[in-house]
């Protein structure tokens, strides 16, 4: 198989593919047998996958520079033209639901494939496309903003992600300065910032209007693939972080004042975890990849021929640079059975959990390549997220590799981190559940709801004298928001699961890991639930979860002495 920057992009000519894929679905509508019908999803299903790495090559080329004039271009295509490729893939759901042989096809391919299928034809119509198209086009415009970011700092200029090391500087004028250049950008184009986000919250509510529902959360949930469990039972779940997870997140931050020797507790403090600084990898981004090499080859023989495949089809793009998409994800092009990871390495210890997160990705997906069903590449989101943040626990004995005499240091944080994650994960999602119940709020008041969601999920925050954040515009920062409405809980019950795993694996690892590979292996052939059942995990809606894998937690970081780290 050739490298990445070998693989060929075509753009697809859509009123033709539409042609073509209609002639398709013509073959399966008429299927006389039930071999027929399944050689006919099967011819459906490779013409899907070959759109698909199209698509998926414009966006990782777009996303590593946003300065590609020919990239750009392409990606503006896709945005036009990804309505009518969902449209197309609901024609064919439609004909696979009410199929006379849907019986035998649910034997072959799993039910999973059926409820996603009715799902989509639910959060669809040719009626919406147009919303659709300008849905796209506002989520781009979004990346590019926050792309664009060209901050000067110390004589020297920076992206966002490149200024994210001086927020974990020692020196907390440093730390203060650096965050407040960050949001200052923030502040500096918030017209922008609120206006993008006014017009996607309205035609997101008219996206659900003209579907028939109240407002874009039914929407949401559809998009999401929310498969056994409701609104209600995620309101449930928050009252559990609420009850036992924020107490002992802000138990988290006294400890971190005493060890850093502040007064107070300030929000630039909040990524500055030790006196003596944050643990950090002790080599460049090549280093890292060697080590990476070493830790996946002693992992198991499954994670090294994944980790070599990457290695040899330079299926990674890492560090920052100018003109590079922020953040970090992983992404499959079925045509070549390849997973790809994008990041922005910028020195600190967010690099190697960009090494093991995103790879738990990209493992899950490359166990699973061959089901041979588009839909289950990847699990719905929730599930997802189970495999990269669970292979950031299982690594844990490869860590001192990367960080040497800081292993306990960054153990300690990744741990903390992690408790400290889920009442932000949390508020992230309730703000959303509001703000989409409220189309018509204006951007002050969606500030407003905000920070009041931050006095409960984050009552230690203290953003000082920052007018910006001080009125409520932290969550500008959070792309999910713009870019994939209610794509957040996910993180935190995933985040649940992931925390059992850390703890059986202390216990046996070779059952942990053993379950884990089996849940890699089946992809996204069952829903979240039932691949948290399948895992020999307990649900995160199942009554005393949260508490019980807490307090396994909670015992851990109080048998760490962290003031000497």
């Amino acid at each position: 198989m050739k490298k990445f920057n070998e693989f060929i992009y075509q753009r697809p000519d859509i009123a033709e593919e539409k042609k073509s894929f209609h002639q398709l679905l013509n073959a399966f509508s008429e299927a006389s047998s039930v071999n027929d019908a399944i050689q006919a999803i099967d011819d459906i299903n490779t013409f899907r996958n070959r759109l698909s790495t199209m698509s998926d090559l414009v966006y990782i080329r777009a996303s590593i520079d946003t300065r590609d004039a020919f990239y750009q271009a392409e990606k503006d295509y896709f945005d036009e033209t990804l309505p009518i490729i969902e449209e197309m893939n609901t024609d064919f759901y439609k004909l696979l639901v009410k199929s006379p042989y849907r019986k035998e096809l649910e034997e072959k391919y799993g039910t999973q494939l059926f409820q996603l299928a009715d799902m989509a034809i639910k959060s669809f119509s040719p009626e919406i496309m147009e919303l659709m198209t300008q849905e796209n086009k506002l989520t781009t415009e979004y990346a590019n903003l926050v792309a664009a970011a060209e901050i000067e700092f110390q004589g020297e200029t920076y992206t966002l992600a490149q200024l994210s090391p001086f927020t974990q500087n020692k020196d907390r004028e440093i730390r203060k300065q650096a965050t407040e250049k960050m949001f200052n950008y923030y502040a500096e184009h918030g017209e922008k910032f609120d206006n993008i986000y006014d017009q996607l919250v309205k035609i997101r509510h008219k996206i659900a209007t003209t579907l028939g529902y109240k407002n874009f959360i039914e929407v949401g949930y559809l998009r999401m693939e929310r498969i056994g469990y409701d609104a209600k039972m995620v309101d449930v779940f928050r009252k559990q972080v609420r009850d036992y997870i924020v107490p002992l997140a802000n138990k988290l931050y006294d400890r971190q004042k005493k060890r850093i020797g502040v007064d107070e507790l300030k929000f630039f403090d909040e990524n500055f975890h030790f006196k003596s600084g944050n643990a950090k990898p002790k080599g460049s981004a090549q280093w890292i990849i060697d080590n990476g090499k070493k830790m996946y080859a002693e992992l198991s023989d499954e994670t090294n021929e994944f980790f070599q495949f990457m290695l040899d089809h330079e299926l990674m793009d890492l560090e920052a640079r100018k003109g590079k998409e922020g953040g970090g994800y992983c992404t499959y092009l079925p045509d070549y059975q390849a997973p790809f990871i994008f990041s922005n390495f910028n020195g600190t210890s967010g690099d190697i959990d960009v090494l093991t997160h995103e790879a738990g990705h990209a493992f899950q997906v490359y166990s699973s390549r061959t089901l041979g069903v588009p839909e289950y590449n990847f699990p719905t989101s929730e599930g997802a997220e189970i495999h990269s943040m669970s292979m950031e626990f299982f690594t844990w004995p490869w860590m001192e590799l990367f960080f040497q005499k800081d292993t306990e240091k960054y153990k300690f944080s990744h741990l903390a981190d992690a408790i400290q994650f889920i009442p932000y994960g949390v508020a992230v999602d309730e703000f959303q559940h509001q703000v989409y119940e409220n189309p018509d709020w204006t951007p002050a008041e969606r500030k407003a709801a905000w920070r009041k969601l931050e006095e409960i999920y984050l009552p230690h925050r203290d953003y000082g004298d920052n007018t910006y954040l001080n009125e409520g515009g932290y969550w500008q920062r959070q792309l999910h928001i713009y870019e994939i409405p209610f794509y957040y809980i996910d993180y935190t019950l995933a985040q649940i699961c992931a925390l059992q795993f850390w703890k059986r694996d202390q216990e046996n690892h070779e059952a942990a890991w053993n379950d884990y590979v089996e849940l890699c292996k089946l992809g996204g052939s069952k829903s979240f639930l039932e691949l948290v059942e399948a895992a020999n995990l307990r649900s995160p809606f199942e009554d005393g979860a949260v508490e019980e894998t807490i307090d396994a937690i909670e015992n851990w970081l109080n048998g760490v002495d962290d003031s000497s780290l």
